[in-house]
């Protein structure tokens, strides 16, 4: 539900980049980006490290291409947050006792560690090709690089998520019929 949550900003940008240009849509995703996760940080008072990229990279990259009216900073966007967040992932295997999905998912399932390795490097292969994907169609096909950014991502994350979703069902294991019932 979070994951959909965080494409609300994108959404706004495809409208306004619709109806205006990427230039209108980039300020909109900057203002939209502010307000839901100023509204989180208010509400929740915290924000996930990867809300915290993603709303610098946001500024940073929205910024730059508004200050210098050219949208070649804002295609950058995508790619390098999603190769930023494929490196932390594959990171994660090697620093501290649990990988990056096992610290996240561990309190709500348990799992062998084996099966939480794989499942972190699913993570890892996902960034790495939704950032790739973005970037080639980006410099490749302008004309449908909104369109893919928008429903392309939502895409390749529904059937990721469905997907991962699959594989874990296979994993888990059903709690034994012969333990005493919880009153």
């Amino acid at each position: 539900m979070k994951q959909l949550f965080d494409f609300i900003p994108l959404i706004v940008f495809f409208s306004a980049y619709k109806m205006y240009d990427i230039y209108v849509a980039t300020a909109v995703l900057i203002a939209a980006t502010v307000i839901q996760y100023g509204s989180t940080l208010l509400i929740t008072k915290k924000l996930e490290k990867g809300q915290w990229v993603t709303v610098i990279a946001v500024l940073l990259f929205g910024g730059v291409t508004l200050v210098l009216r050219d949208e070649t900073f804002l295609k950058w966007k995508a790619p390098i947050v999603n190769w930023l967040f494929a490196a932390v992932f594959l990171g994660s295997q090697f620093i501290g006792e649990k990988s990056l999905v096992e610290r996240v998912m561990g309190g709500a399932i348990d799992l062998p560690k084996q099966i939480w390795r794989r499942l972190n490097l699913s993570w890892v292969a996902f960034f790495l090709v939704t950032g790739s994907a973005n970037y080639y169609v980006a410099f490749n096909y302008h004309e449908y690089w909104v369109d893919f950014k928008v429903f392309g991502s939502l895409g390749i994350t529904f059937v990721f998520m469905i997907l991962q979703t699959v594989y874990l069902f296979r994993h888990i294991k059903p709690e034994e019929e012969n333990e005493p019932q919880k009153p």
